[in-house]
């Protein structure tokens, strides 16, 4: 029983090892989708973050982010928009990271993809070796909705926890001016709004 337990666990971290190594720079992958959020900062235009979504390598996941953009799914399970316009940045951490893509409880505590309340990682494919990328928001493994984050510095403890889907391509002086209102703890000094959402043509 000892040595099959072991052999499980030299299996695990060789997996764990191969998956990791195997994580290549989002810069080398395909944009299949262009996605913007029109942001307001208490009550007042701020500016365009433009993304890019990797459909080629998770496309699992960036459709599900696509169609939140857009709102084309209409009312989900827990009788809310499937949709982004409208909701916040409700967690916003200087030298780390933007959170948003709670449009059910407004707090982090909620949200829902288009397959369900949660769905599960789809591929590990990128390291977190950039800033502005686009990373599943959970709460421990296959427990992916509706929330992300964008990074604003090198993450790489994420490696391995976080589906990245996507980068921003346009729109990185708001993402700064958005992490700018932000604390350690989280807290924003001003609501900052998704005023609108869609989708872009890819060029």
């Amino acid at each position: 029983m000892l040595r099959t337990l072991t052999a499980l666990a030299l299996a695990a971290t060789f997996l764990t090892m191969t998956n990791e190594a195997s994580a290549k720079s989002a810069s080398e992958a395909e944009v299949t989708h262009k996605v913007y959020f029109d942001i307001e900062i208490n009550g007042e235009p701020a500016g365009r973050i433009v993304m890019g979504l990797f459909g080629e390598d998770v496309p699992k996941t960036a459709e599900n982010f696509r169609a939140l953009c857009t709102g084309e799914k209409g009312v989900g399970k827990m009788g809310k928009p499937l949709h982004y316009k409208g909701s916040k940045f409700h967690r916003v951490i200087t030298e780390f990271m933007l959170q948003g893509g709670d449009f059910t409880a407004g707090n982090g505590t909620g949200g829902e993809s288009i397959y369900g309340e949660k769905f599960a990682d789809e591929k590990f494919a990128f390291a977190h070796d950039e800033v502005g990328l686009l990373s599943m928001a959970n709460a421990g493994p296959n427990t992916n909705g509706s929330q992300f984050f964008i990074t604003t510095v090198k993450t790489p403890w994420l490696d391995g926890k976080h589906v990245i889907f996507g980068r921003v391509i346009e729109g990185m002086d708001v993402v700064k001016r958005i992490e700018s209102l932000g604390s350690r703890s989280g807290a924003t000094r001003l609501p900052i709004v998704i005023a609108d959402s869609g989708e872009l043509k890819a060029e």
